[in-house]
């Protein structure tokens, strides 16, 4: 056997040493490189499972607070609406507060006006439901000094008249009536003349002969000869005027508010009471004459007031 130098052993053993590191440097990055593949095959398998996931959790979590906020904006939106009905409530009621306090205020201002003629202040507490009386029930009655055939106003104009009497409460027959009227006289031209009521809620003028001559926009006042009402308490104005024969067709639109009272006054006298001028002023600028002074031109053979004894 030949035999090998102690040098060349050497160099052998290095050549080997060498070898087997670099076959095992060769098996180790092998193997980093196939468990780093792994864990990214592992990565891109359970990813989309993890982002749905998420997905999921996070969508649950959205609609529950979501749901629960909605309940909470429910309920503040349900006080809120409560509270906004009864803030109208209160708002409407105390309009007609303010309304009334208007009303009264100008009776009392009427009364103070007129503080020589005897009058008392009422409030309407029923109204008739039909079309074919046009009444209203007062709250005053005999004790506060009402009679039957006293006549009924407002700061407007006329209203009607007491046609009972008791003791706490009253009834009003309205001009409107088809039993109402009242003797009325227009302002300008001085012709005295009876109005009445058909149901309707205007009234017409009676027996103004055809070859009269009446305007529309003319007032009329009361002209005191039907024993009721005191002389020149506005009545209303022409709104219409027709041709007819023997007698003009005439409605009337009333001074008062007769399908809107609710307080009224009750004259307790046939004193006269002072309206706003408007039929002097009238009269000034169209040269006329005032009422309560000259001659009063009269239609011939005209009959009475319609009203009710």
């Amino acid at each position: 056997m030949v035999a090998i130098p102690s040098r060349h052993k050497s160099l052998a053993l290095l050549g080997g040493v060498l070898l087997a590191q670099v076959l095992m440097l060769a098996v180790q990055i092998k193997r980093d490189s196939r468990g780093r593949l792994i864990r990214v095959w592992a990565v891109t398998a359970v990813s989309p499972f993890e982002r749905t996931g998420a997905w999921g959790v996070r969508t649950v979590r959205g609609v529950w607070t979501r749901y629960f906020a909605l309940l909470s904006t429910s309920r503040e939106n349900e006080a809120l609406r409560i509270e906004n009905d009864a803030l109208k409530v209160t708002i409407a009621q105390l309009q007609s507060r303010a309304a009334e306090a208007d009303r009264l205020a100008t009776l009392l201002s009427f009364k103070q006006s007129h503080e020589d003629v005897p009058m008392v202040g009422a409030r309407v507490i029923a109204a008739s439901a039909g079309t074919a009386s046009r009444t209203i029930e007062i709250d005053r009655g005999e004790r506060d000094g009402v009679r039957r055939n006293m006549a009924v106003i407002t700061p407007d104009g006329a209203v009607g008249k007491v046609i009972e009497a008791f003791r706490d409460y009253s009834q009003v027959l309205l001009l409107t009536d088809r039993d109402g009227g009242a003797g009325a006289m227009l302002v300008e031209s001085r012709i005295q003349c009876p109005v009445g009521g058909t149901g309707d809620p205007t009234l017409v003028m009676k027996y103004i002969p055809s070859d009269e001559e009446v305007k529309v926009g003319e007032k009329l006042v009361t002209s005191g000869m039907d024993k009721i009402f005191p002389r020149d308490i506005p009545v209303g104005t022409v709104m219409e005027v027709k041709a007819g024969y023997p007698f003009k067709l005439i409605r009337v639109q009333p001074a008062a508010k007769l399908d809107r009272l609710e307080t009224v006054i009750v004259l307790l006298t046939q004193a006269p009471v002072e309206f706003k001028k408007e039929a002097e002023a009238q009269n000034t600028q169209t040269g006329g004459q005032p009422s309560g002074s000259g001659t009063q031109k009269a239609v011939p053979a005209a009959p009475a007031a319609t009203v009710r004894p």
